[in-house]
């Protein structure tokens, strides 16, 4: 847990956080077979209900939430969190207590949300979070991380903050590099084959959309066994 919130949710496995961006059903299906449990992020209820599916809980401001999605769901599973200095996703984070997340929903639409749930991400250090998009799977990297991939598949490394490391598995080594926002990135990167990657600071990983498996495997998360490995 993060700050002084106190969980409202607590899961023994994985729970996934659905935002009001682009998601389809089959991307929350995935997403769901890791992570059962469903948190909306304020208008994110909108969006899980839209795709036939009943958030377990919704966590925000509610400035976002329709008053027909207050109709369907009942007041006990909405939960008001009337502070305006974090966002929805980052709200719904802090009273989280699980292995970790899978968040959905949260690209697509508006890219000052994309951003914000990515900044979120890179601050988060209770659980690890995975965020799904159209093309990536997101996730920040622990300080030793060991990616089986096969030879040719994108790896993009993207500084959050000063970061220097080292890599084996890769086309082009960070060796030596100074990375940060500003400065040195590690887009479109790619494996010559299984990945180690050891880092200080705060690095997000982006591999294919396909990679869920794989990233869930490699974080050591009880959710890769249901998704398919």
């Amino acid at each position: 847990m993060s700050g002084a919130a106190r969980p409202a949710l607590r899961s023994a496995g994985g729970v996934t956080v659905i935002g009001g961006g682009a998601v389809s059903q089959a991307d929350l299906a995935e997403a769901l077979e890791a992570a059962p449990l469903l948190v909306a992020a304020d208008g994110g209820a909108d969006r899980a209900l839209a795709l036939g599916r009943m958030p377990d809980l919704v966590i925000g401001d509610l400035d976002s939430l329709t008053p027909e999605a207050r109709r369907l769901i009942a007041a006990d599973r909405i939960l008001h969190v009337a502070e305006q200095d974090s966002t929805d996703f980052a709200k719904c984070l802090q009273r989280i207590e699980a292995p970790f997340v899978i968040a959905v929903g949260f690209t697509g639409l508006r890219l000052d949300h994309t951003l914000a749930a990515l900044t979120v991400m890179a601050g988060h250090r209770a659980c690890p979070v995975l965020l799904l998009a159209s093309d990536d799977v997101v996730f920040l990297a622990p300080p030793v991380l060991r990616l089986p991939l096969g030879a040719g598949t994108r790896v993009s490394l993207y500084p959050m903050g000063p970061v220097r490391g080292s890599s084996a598995g890769l086309e082009w080594p960070i060796d030596g590099i100074e990375m940060a926002p500003g400065g040195r990135v590690g887009t479109s990167n790619r494996a010559t084959g299984e990945v180690t990657l050891r880092s200080e600071g705060p690095l997000l990983v982006m591999l294919p959309r396909d990679s869920l498996s794989v990233a869930l495997s490699a974080l050591g998360l009880p959710g890769a066994a249901i998704a398919g490995l």
